[in-house]
This record gives structure tokens, sequence and C-alpha cells, in this order.
């Protein structure tokens, strides 16, 4: 069973294997379409496309941030759908870094599914090794999921009640200009939760877009936790996507993923009651 990560070599031999699931996940918060566009192109042979949208977030409301997480039932029907069920081990890829492919890493552990990986590397890496690539789309044979367990999600008022005890670290995914507020292309609101910390997800790889190995990862995390609990962080960024991949990342160097406060940024400053930092 593989559990976080997963090379092009092994998932290159089980092309053909009926007991993995392939998820294409590739996406641009700024273009939409163009990850479903990439994917009918080309794509790994017998991936099947989650669109992050349209099948990994729930309808937005203007109060519950961009990529609002599914109900439990909803996420299980659209796993189901795509062929997954308690006997598949999924392997989930994007264009690159891996947060839209942990994305649906973590949603598939939320519901209790535990053979699900990111290909290391992703699609570059898959293209730069001279992969199989196919334009083929094989339509799924749908299956039932079947939810293990749904594991506790952090909520607004929970990062609310952490501000004023600061007992919990907050990490925030996001690049170090839209954590000091100087800059925020998605978002009305620029600036960060008080008291949070920075790791931006470009920090968990290696200059060949791999994951940084174990141990490092493990020192890098450390340092961050300082005496607090690897199991009580509350990951975000700004619409609880990238927080995923720090989330990898601790599960990676043998550390709890935590928790995720689906909402993140997008949800946090769409109430101007709740209190924002901004500046080094």
């Amino acid at each position: 069973m593989y559990r976080t990560l997963v090379d092009p070599a092994t998932l290159a031999l089980h092309l053909d294997d009926p007991r993995w699931v392939v998820i294409d996940a590739r996406h641009d918060l700024l273009q939409p379409s163009w990850g479903e566009t990439e994917y009918r192109e080309e794509h790994i042979p017998g991936a099947r496309f989650l669109h992050l949208d349209r099948d990994l977030s729930a309808p937005r409301t203007g109060r519950n941030g961009r990529h609002p997480l599914p109900t439990p039932s909803a996420a299980a029907a659209t796993f189901g759908a795509a062929g997954i069920d308690e006997s598949r081990q999924v392997v989930v890829y994007d264009q690159n870094q891996g947060a839209f492919a942990a994305r649906c890493w973590w949603m598939l552990r939320w519901l209790g599914h535990d053979a699900v990986a990111v290909l290391d590397g992703g699609w570059d890496r898959w293209m730069r090794e001279q992969r199989p690539i196919s334009n083929a789309i094989r339509p799924a044979v749908p299956t039932t999921f079947r939810i293990r367990a749904a594991q506790p999600v952090a909520g607004a008022d929970d990062v609310l009640a952490n501000v004023a005890r600061g007992a919990r670290l907050v990490l925030d995914a996001r690049s170090p200009e839209r954590f000091r507020g100087e800059t925020e292309p998605f978002d009305p609101v620029a600036g960060r939760v008080p008291g949070a910390a920075n790791r931006p997800v470009a920090r968990n790889l290696a200059k060949d877009g791999t994951f940084k190995p174990a141990d490092e990862l493990r020192a890098e995390l450390a340092g961050l936790l300082g005496s607090r609990d690897a199991g009580e962080v509350i990951h975000m960024c700004g619409s609880g996507v990238t927080a995923c991949h720090n989330m990898l990342a601790m599960e990676i160097a043998g550390l709890p993923a935590g928790t995720l406060y689906a909402g993140s940024w997008s949800e946090w400053c769409a109430d101007p009651s709740r209190p924002v930092a901004t500046g080094a």
C-alpha cells in the first residue's frame, strides 16, 4: 500500500493493473478550464480527471471560501463514480508541485481511504522521463465508495479561538508575499491570521520538483513546531488546497498530518470582524 508518494517507475508498472486508479488533478486557478483541456489532449494512460472546482469542492456561498469542502457523502459519490473503492490503490497527479493532487489525496484520507499517494514530481517528471501518454479516455466503472470515518476539520471558530490562546500552530502555505499582505491576487483582503506561521509549499520540494527526503522535511518542520504537538497543527492557505501539500509533507516526514482549515484565508477574510495581520 502506498500512502504518501509513488514514483513514476512504480506507477508505470501498474498502468494495466485494475486494482490501481490514476486521477489527473491538473488545474490552474487563473484558468479553471485549463486542466481538463490538457487532460483531453494527453494524460497518463487510464487516468480519470477530477476537476478542483466541480468535483473536489462544494458550491460557493460568498462566505465559505473559494474551494469549500464537499460534504462527506458528496465526496464519496464523486470517488465512487471515478471507480474508487476500498480495494483500489489510488495515485493522484497534477502538473508539477502536487498542490492540487494533494487536495484529492487529503480528501480520500479524510474519508478513511489509506491507499492513496501523490505522484512524486507529477506530470512534469512523468514527461521528463518519457513515460507513456495517451489521449484515449477510458470511462470509469462506477462503484461504491464507503466512508470509513470522516476525520475532523477545523473551522473559523477554531482558528479564532487559537488567535487568543496560541496553543496550536496555524501553518499557512501561501507565498511569503501573500502571507505578509503585500499582494493578494485572489481574495478581496490581503493579510494573514494573527499568530500564523508561513511555510510555502515550494519549501517541501527539492530542485527537481520532487519532495525532499523525509529526514530533511522532519528537521525543517520540527523547527516550526517547537514544543507544540504536530497532531494539533491547523493547516491553511488561500482556499484549503495548497495547505494539503504541507499535510502531505508532514506525513512523509513521519509526523501526524494535523487538521485542515478548509475555508482558509478566503473564508476568513469574508467576515470583516475577524482579525487580520500584515507585515513581516
